[in-house]
């Protein structure tokens, strides 16, 4: 008898596949949150291009040459960013979990950095936003 006996039928937690599962699943999530930062971030910076074309229609052509997009050029080029910041960092967690889990270093429980920073980093924008849509009006 070499393998040790399990009196409950357990599969060890670094070879459970329901460990790997759900790892897996947490990756795609953040991958999904990363492309519909992108794909907001770009409706975002096109939508200043709508109000250009809407104002264009009520406006002299010398008028429409000096506007701008204003800020959602910015902020939607800053969420494209955001989206493949956070694509890239999941990447990298999942690489760096499946490794720990492989050697039996796992430790459940642990604080998921890369949600606490994009949810604070999405508060302030929201805040941001809030602020500038008061002061437009």
């Amino acid at each position: 008898m070499g393998a040790k006996q399990n009196p409950h039928n357990e599969v060890p937690e670094e070879r459970d596949p329901r460990v790997y599962f759900a790892a897996e699943r947490t990756f795609l999530a953040w991958i999904r949150t990363g492309l519909a930062l992108m794909g907001f971030g770009f409706v975002v910076a096109r939508f200043g291009l709508f109000l250009r074309e809407l104002s264009m229609r009520n406006s002299q052509p010398s008028q429409f040459s000096t506007q701008t997009t204003g800020p959602s050029l910015w902020l939607g080029t800053a969420l494209v960013i955001v989206g493949v910041i956070v694509n890239i960092s999941a990447v990298m967690t999942h690489v760096h979990e499946v490794k720990q889990l492989r050697t039996g270093k796992w430790i459940a429980g642990r604080i998921s950095m890369t949600a606490v920073t994009l949810a604070l980093m999405l508060s302030a924008a929201g805040l941001g936003l809030a602020v500038y849509l008061i002061w437009v009006r």
